[in-house]
């Protein structure tokens, strides 16, 4: 029985082995591993990639996501509309803030329903938190009118959507800030913790530096409270590497969940779809079956690695009992959570492997 593992990072490593060890070893006989050349290098590199005046690297997605509500003044008494669907970080952003979330159903894309946003909005709402869930870049244009309309800030999770596109336009490049983890998972991974801001907004581009570093824009000046937020020189360089070869690791992505679309054939299986407009990065393959935990274990059973993203919807997590939501209060953001798993899809996954996977769903009953 072959082993398909549901992710593996190592052979993305080898593809470009030569570079990443060449850096590395440049960035540690440089002698500088704090907020130095490589961060500044990476921060223009990357906010010219997404399309954005302004990047600023960050420690991880989660920081991002704090120091951009901390940025737009997002605090006690407001209400961010946010999908119900997402990784608890999205929502772990605004609460840190001491803002509530106010939970918005999935559409069938797996993005947030932009239909169903305007019924949410209260004379309480500041922003709308749009996650491009799973690598595809949620509806923009119609986000993006309704804030106009609302005068609401809008902040674009981009911790699983490095590089996809709505109208041509990369998502991180419409909101007033966008977020990005660099996590190693991520289709723009690093080689620890690692994220980022982008912004075309200088007044907040300047607030969130500052904030980043001790609230200091000026060493042992600290003009407020801030955090220790700072992405480092090692995993700057090295996504700096990355970046140049993300367009051919995306390619690969989207060869492979090509494959997955016009080969697997299993009336119990829903594959994934995508709006028209919009592209996915495909940093997940996520299907959908009403059998998720036998089919889950028959693939297991079978060598096939998956994973559930995510089994318990943030709205019915321990962490946000506090806010009083009942099991029943987001009917399709629950059935997603009992329905959804994600497939193996990597960079360096084999035909081999993918005919594989493929042969087994298929031979489901």
């Amino acid at each position: 029985m072959k082993k398909i593992p549901f992710n593996t990072l190592e052979r993305q490593f080898f593809m470009y082995q030569d570079e990443y060890e060449k850096k590395a070893l440049d960035v540690l006989r440089s002698g500088w591993y704090i907020l130095g050349p490589e961060v500044e290098e990476f921060e223009k590199e990357f906010a010219n990639y997404i399309g954005s005046k302004y990047s600023l690297g960050i420690d991880n997605g989660l920081n991002a996501l704090v120091l951009a509500f901390r940025a737009l003044d997002i605090k006690e008494g407001d209400e961010v509309l946010v999908q119900g669907n997402t990784f608890i970080a999205s929502v772990m952003g605004i609460t840190m803030n001491g803002a509530t979330p106010v939970f918005v159903e999935p559409d069938q894309y797996d993005n947030i329903d932009v239909d169903l946003l305007e019924n949410k909005i209260t004379d309480k709402t500041k922003a709308i938190c749009v996650v491009h869930l799973y690598g595809q870049t949620a509806n923009m244009k119609k986000v993006m009118e309704i804030a106009k309309k609302y005068n609401l800030y809008v902040v674009e999770d981009c911790a699983q959507s490095h590089g996809s596109l709505f109208d041509n336009q990369m998502s991180g490049s419409f909101g007033d800030i966008a977020c990005f983890s660099f996590y190693p998972g991520k289709n723009l991974g690093c080689f620890g913790d690692g994220g980022a801001v982008t912004t075309n907004n200088e007044e907040l581009y300047t607030r969130m530096k500052t904030l980043r570093n001790y609230g200091s824009s000026k060493k042992y000046h600290n003009d407020e409270v801030g955090y220790n937020a700072r992405l480092d020189e090692l995993q700057a360089g090295l996504l700096r590497i990355k970046l140049t070869h993300l367009d051919e690791l995306t390619e690969q992505r989207e060869k492979i969940a090509n494959r997955y679309l016009s080969k697997i054939k299993n009336p119990k299986i829903v594959l994934p779809l995508v709006r028209e407009g919009a592209t996915s990065v495909w940093h997940l393959f996520v299907i959908k079956t009403d059998e998720r935990d036998r089919f889950q274990k028959y693939l297991e059973e079978n060598g096939v690695g998956t994973v559930i993203h995510y089994p318990i919807p943030p709205h019915l997590s321990k962490a946000y009992e506090y806010l009083g939501y009942k099991k029943g209060d987001f009917p399709i953001t629950e059935k997603y959570a009992e329905t959804v798993l994600s497939l193996p899809l990597y960079n360096g996954m084999t035909e081999e492997e993918q005919t594989y996977v493929i042969e087994v769903i298929n031979r489901y009953e």
